[in-house]
């Protein structure tokens, strides 16, 4: 999808969120195994990011990271999940939030075939993150790695 179109959702949502005076909470796993992450390709926005979506209705922070990650990659977490912090996502609607979770211990099952919200996913060093990490992905996998000091910010 071309940026235009990511930007055209992106205005959508935060404007559907203002609209409804709602705070938004998402998710985001960071999955490391050794010295590599676990990153997704998605097919409406471009970009390398940190698996992970929103939280649905009746569902803890925890258990919907546990969801995203399986959905996504088809790695399943060992509970409890580790949480690393909860960030402002700014870019949203200005109230919205991400918390961010980390595991190191997980399966790795069949990831799911290519479709229109994940186009693919892969395992890649944490010293060599692939073109199109975005900014973000990156600073959280810096932060985690005690790189650079975390500001509460997406």
């Amino acid at each position: 999808m071309s940026s235009i179109r990511g930007r055209i959702v992106r205005a959508a949502a935060a404007r559907w969120g203002r609209a409804r005076r709602a705070v938004t909470l998402g998710v985001r796993v960071l999955a490391v195994d050794g010295d590599h992450a676990l990153l997704v390709r998605h097919g409406y926005v471009e970009g390398w990011h940190l698996p992970g979506g929103a939280v649905e209705l009746g569902e803890t922070a925890e258990e919907a990271a546990a969801r995203e990650l399986l959905e996504e990659t088809g790695v399943s977490a060992a509970r409890p999940l580790r949480l690393v912090g909860l960030y402002f996502n700014p870019a949203l609607g200005g109230r919205d939030h991400v918390a961010l979770f980390r595991t190191d211990a997980f399966a790795i099952g069949a990831a799911p075939e290519p479709n229109r919200e994940i186009a693919e996913s892969g395992w890649f060093p944490l010293s060599a993150l692939p073109q199109g990490a975005t900014p973000a992905t990156r600073r959280r996998i810096e932060e985690c790695l005690g790189q650079r000091a975390a500001n509460g910010r997406w």
